[in-house]
């Protein structure tokens, strides 16, 4: 019967493991981040030297997705083609494998505890006490890292050993192959890392549990489950960025098809062929093999490859913008309509984002249109710095069309466009000022201190009221008057005045440190500063230039 402290050993073992993993890509990562990418980028020239570039910085960070969705954010960024990108990719597959070799050689010959014990006691002794210093915390990342993959490792060693003698595998020794092909896949689908999957399986076979044969199906298997991490990572990404990840999909079904029609071949090769008796090196051993064979079969027909994954994916799904994608600068008037009309939907999301760095939801006065585009999109689902990220990008779509536009139009329309893209320049300055103090804003929400708390808990509620205001405003059939705009503009300085000055008053009677001082002061500011530029966006983009005019004397701070 098999027991259930043992499982959970082995769920504290997998556990384990994930976390090193973490670990350790985030300690390199940090550590030899921008070399590895500029590394890349020197490196990806062609398919070869693409796929050996990839194989070796997956060797050295030792995982396969982080090079991957790196190299999404390349080609989405237009850095490599999509061919080298692929190439990129499926060196990073066996990349990976140099885990695996590491895994079956010190994690089993050696007794790598002796060692890994030590490591953590130095990991977090400077963790501790360097923690403020960036070099040495991801060196203690790394440390600790690396002795708890090898700990989990033992977890997984000494509960696969507890479970032979505790059940009977050889029952299903006779189950298909595909059937451990499946739990490959299903396994590295929910772990959504392969170097779990082999570790499970390396120590299923040390302790007997599973014949190489069945080992090689899992490992197998775990080549597709890992892609699933790659296509997630592609989705609102544009076209290249999902057609890389589509082309992963299919490179690892084809790799896995043609492999499992070989196996019993490619395992006779490896325990006949390559004299390799020890199931462990083996296993490794088939591991890097088919994901050599894999770049040795794709990369001749890399050209046609990409040629068939054209086929996917509209270009149009490059664009943050919506309304755009119809417009022609050599039709300025249906250009500057449609202009118009992205940047009230950027100033829209400008203002649902800074209710999110608050936590309130969306405003209960919604545009219908803008609404279903975000739905479509998923945007309020989105972190708020996945939303900055997203209102990064239709910025400067915005701020490219502005100047494609800018030659051929008359002086009247140069005007309505300089107004507008000042308005979505507001907005983006309105966004990033409460970017910058979200930390600040985090710090006064979780404050056991009543001051902090009942600042932040005032200021949220005003932000509310000032942003239905606004929303209301911006999606009204009518401009505003010229006087409703100056109450509101009173209203944004007087709050701030007051939140200054109430603090002043309460800070005198209740001892307060001096960073929480600083921590309130910079957050009051930096909000009144977002709540300007908000509402200059807004301005901007209802009234006609003369009457906006008169605003853009207001200065940047008040003091």
């Amino acid at each position: 019967m098999i027991s259930v402290a043992l499982i959970f050993k082995l769920a504290a073992g997998i556990g384990m493991f994930l976390f090193a993993m973490y670990l350790l890509e985030e300690s390199l990562k940090n550590l030899s981040g921008r070399k590895f990418k500029l590394f890349l980028q020197r490196a990806a020239k062609n398919r070869v030297s693409a796929a050996a570039s990839g194989a070796l910085v997956t060797g050295v960070l030792q995982s396969s997705s982080m090079v991957s969705l790196m190299v999404l954010a390349f080609v989405g960024a237009g850095v490599f083609t999509m061919k080298n990108a692929i190439a990129i990719i499926f060196g990073a597959n066996l990349g990976t494998t140099l885990d695996s070799w590491l895994v079956a050689t010190l994690g089993f010959k050696m007794d790598i505890e002796v060692i890994a014990y030590p490591l953590i006691f130095v990991g977090g002794l400077l963790l501790i006490l360097f923690n403020n210093r960036k070099t040495v915390k991801y060196i203690a990342y790394f440390l600790l890292g690396f002795s708890l993959l090898f700990i989990g490792l033992s977890f997984m060693k000494t509960t696969m050993e507890g479970q032979v003698k505790a059940f009977d595998f050889s029952q299903h020794a006779n189950m298909s192959l595909a059937v451990f092909l499946l739990i490959g896949f299903i396994i590295t689908s929910l772990v959504q890392s392969s170097s779990v999957t082999m570790a499970l399986t390396l120590s299923a076979v040390h302790a007997g549990a599973v014949t190489f044969p069945a080992a090689a199906a899992i490992v197998l298997g775990a080549e597709t489950g890992t892609t699933l991490k790659i296509l997630l990572g592609s989705l609102g990404g544009n076209a290249a960025k999902k057609r890389v990840a589509l082309g992963n999909f299919f490179y690892n079904i084809v790799l896995t098809i043609i492999t499992f029609v070989l196996l019993n071949q490619l395992l006779s090769l490896i325990t006949e062929g390559f004299e390799i008796k020890d199931p462990l090196i083996g296993l490794v051993t088939f591991s890097s093999l088919i994901n050599l064979g894999g770049i040795i079969l794709f990369l001749p027909f890399l050209n046609h490859f990409v040629k068939f994954l054209e086929k996917f994916f509209k270009e149009t799904d490059n664009s943050a913008a919506y309304y755009l994608n119809s417009a022609n600068p050599k039709e300025p008037e249906t250009a500057i309509d449609l202009f118009k009309k992205e940047t009230a939907y950027f100033i829209y999301n400008a203002l649902q984002t800074n209710l999110a760095f608050f936590d309130l939801p969306s405003n209960q006065i919604e545009e219908l249109s803008f609404k279903k585009i975000n739905s479509k999109r998923k945007f309020d689902s989105k972190t708020t710095a996945e939303k900055y990220e997203f209102l990064k990008q239709l910025h400067g779509e915005l701020q490219s069309f502005y100047l494609s536009m800018r030659a051929g139009v008359t002086s009247e329309q140069n005007a309505e466009l300089s107004q507008l893209i000042s308005a979505a320049r507001s907005a983006m300055h309105a966004v990033k000022s409460l970017k910058d103090i979200e930390s600040n804003i985090n710090d006064l929400k979780r404050s056991s201190t009543d001051l902090k708390y009942n600042l932040y808990s005032e200021q949220k509620t005003t932000s509310q009221e000032l942003y239905q205001q606004l929303t209301a405003l911006l999606i009204a059939e009518s401009p505003p008057k010229l006087t409703e705009l100056q109450q509101i503009f009173t209203r944004i300085q007087d709050n701030y005045s007051q939140a200054l000055t109430n603090f002043y008053k309460e800070a005198q009677v209740i001892k307060i440190e001096d960073l929480d001082i600083t921590t309130i002061i910079n957050f009051n500011r930096e909000l009144f500063t977002s709540n300007k530029a908000i509402f200059m966006a807004i301005k901007d983009y209802l009234l006609q230039e003369t009457e906006a005019e008169k605003f853009n004397q207001i200065p940047v701070y008040k003091t």
